[in-house]
């Protein structure tokens, strides 16, 4: 499974690829003269190279559902699980 994380979690595909996983910055691809400076073209180069992106950026859910790309949105509904799933450890 190959990974392509959004501008706003820059670092986190190195953190990724010490767990084994294979993850590509936006950021690092764009350095490297790829044109990925909009959603619709960071959705399309995920959708043709086979890739999940990660992002905290609510815009790509709706985009996500439309043309059924896999995405793993990191906004605050989520964050709010994992607080929570968190806060029942100390009980």
């Amino acid at each position: 499974m190959k990974i392509l994380v959004d501008e706003n979690l820059d670092g986190m595909d190195e953190k990724l690829s010490k767990h084994g996983f294979e993850a590509y910055s936006v950021r690092k691809l764009q350095r490297e003269g790829k044109k990925l400076a909009s959603d619709f073209s960071i959705i399309n180069y995920a959708i043709e190279n086979k890739m999940v992106i990660v992002t905290k950026d609510t815009e790509f859910r709706k985009a996500s559902e439309e043309n059924d790309f896999p995405l793993i949105l990191l906004d605050d509904d989520e964050i709010l699980k994992i607080i929570i799933e968190k806060l029942k450890e100390f009980n």
